[in-house]
C-alpha cells in the first residue's frame, strides 16, 4: 500500500493506482479531470520517483519541475507528500 500525504494527512492508495480520490481527500481541487485546466496541479514535496512517468497530458500541458496534474498520475509504492 502506498500512501499520499500533505503536512497534515495521510492517505492510502493501492501500489499502482491513481492518486486523484486520495488528492480530493487532501483537498486538492478538480476542474475537467482530463489533464487539460489544469485546476489539480499539485507540488510534489517528496517521493517524486514513486509516481509513475509522466503523461502525454501532463508534458503537453507544460508542468514546472516538481508539479503532477493529480488526475492523470498514479503511485507505483512508497510514499508521495503533495502541496
Amino acid at each position: 500500500m502506498a500512501i499520499l500525504k500533505n503536512a497534515k494527512t495521510r492517505v492510502d492508495v493501492p501500489d499502482g493506482g491513481p492518486v486523484r480520490e486520495a488528492a480530493r481527500e487532501l483537498g486538492v481541487t478538480f476542474g475537467c479531470s482530463k489533464g487539460v485546466c489544469g485546476a489539480c496541479v499539485a507540488e510534489v514535496m517528496e517521493g517524486m520517483d514513486n509516481l509513475a512517468a509522466m503523461t502525454d497530458a501532463e508534458k503537453a500541458f507544460g508542468m514546472r519541475p516538481g508539479d503532477r496534474m493529480m488526475c492523470q498520475c498514479t503511485i507505483n509504492g512508497g510514499e508521495v507528500q503533495i502541496r
